[in-house]
């Protein structure tokens, strides 16, 4: 067993997790935002997506600074998010395979500009600024979905909408 055979299940498992609330979601929906401070829900979804597509688009480099590697997801509809999702899939498991246990144990730092906001090793930058950082903002999308009577698909068990 290795440190990729660990981040590949986790990749797979997070990727159906929101694969499931996707499916759930429809354009219908797309500009609502529950508060003036919160992203609409189809920023929210893109947002979601974008970091799935984190590994391999920033951990493939050491130093990712938001101000040059960054361009925020114009993403128009749930589709569009299903096959950026699916696509992000097969190139986050191409490239993980390509990787060696060293390459995990490697520094990368997050910056913007001049700024460092983070340093830590790769590995640490995949569960912490990856995908930790996309279940909390799944964790937000479900709860605009609970409140717009959406049904809640169960990430880690059962949802109170299925049995």
């Amino acid at each position: 067993m290795s440190i990729k055979d660990g981040i590949l299940a986790e990749i797979k498992r997070e990727t159906l997790n929101t694969g499931r609330v996707l499916d759930n979601l429809s354009n219908e929906h797309w500009n609502y935002k529950p508060h003036e401070k919160s992203m609409t829900l189809g920023e929210l979804a893109s947002h979601v997506v974008e970091l799935h597509n984190w590994v391999h688009h920033s951990l493939s480099k050491d130093v990712f600074d938001f101000y040059a590697d960054y361009t925020p997801p114009k993403a128009a509809s749930v589709e569009e998010l299903k096959a950026e999702l699916e696509k992000g899939l097969q190139k986050n498991n191409e490239f993980v395979n390509a990787q060696t246990d060293e390459f995990w144990l490697t520094n990368w730092t997050l910056k913007a500009g001049e700024q460092t906001l983070s340093k830590m090793p790769k590995l640490g930058a995949f569960r912490f600024i990856i995908t930790n950082h996309l279940i909390h903002h799944r964790g937000q999308l479900t709860v605009y979905m609970r409140l717009l009577n959406i049904p809640v698909p169960g990430n880690y068990g059962p949802s109170a909408d299925e049995k």
